[in-house]
């Protein structure tokens, strides 16, 4: 984690009604992380979570989550205090590649009854329970932005976004949510 302050772009915004509630997720590392498996299981051991290896799956534990984006990617997300990066640098002579992408992210949580119906306003991917259940992930698209969505809990999403379309895709989610 370098010294930059990191300024959310959407602080102080939340909505809540028609059964949904949106909120900005704080500041987090988020690391993006390519390696092949047996490398990724050392890794893995090393950050105290498992990664996944069944496509379109997260696994979260110690504050930190996994989630599986490709056959050797990873988006990984933990605390905002560098401890991802700085244990994975120090792993020794693996061969693996790693992003530090927490400036370029933000994410929101949706949650409540309609969360589903608002997601689908903007999102082509099945999200019903049996198509995408809890602790699914996808990289997908919201509207005209390229996300990260995982189901956290049957009522409760994280969707991740390049910051660049946070004010887009927290306004559709907005009026989405006003139409529930």
């Amino acid at each position: 984690m370098d010294n930059a302050m990191r300024i959310n772009p959407l602080d102080e915004r939340m909505f809540g009604g028609n059964g949904v509630s949106l909120a900005p997720v704080g500041p987090r590392e988020r690391i993006s992380l390519r390696a092949d498996e047996k490398t990724a299981k050392a890794l893995g051991k090393a950050l105290g979570v498992d990664l996944p290896f069944k496509p379109g799956s997260a696994v979260s534990k110690g504050g930190k989550t996994a989630l599986w984006i490709g056959p050797d990617e990873w988006l990984l997300i933990g605390p905002d205090n560098g401890s991802i990066s700085t244990t994975l640098s120090q792993t020794g002579k693996q061969v693996f590649s790693i992003a530090d992408i927490s400036h370029r992210n933000t994410a929101v949580t949706i949650t409540g009854p309609n969360s589903t119906a608002v997601l689908n306003s903007g999102c082509p991917r099945d999200l019903s329970l049996a198509a995408f259940p809890v602790k699914s992930c996808s990289r997908t698209v919201f509207g005209k932005a390229e996300v990260v969505l995982w189901r956290i809990r049957k009522e409760e999403f994280h969707l991740e976004c390049w910051r660049s379309f946070s004010d887009y895709v927290w306004k559709y989610l907005a009026d989405a949510a006003r139409s529930a």
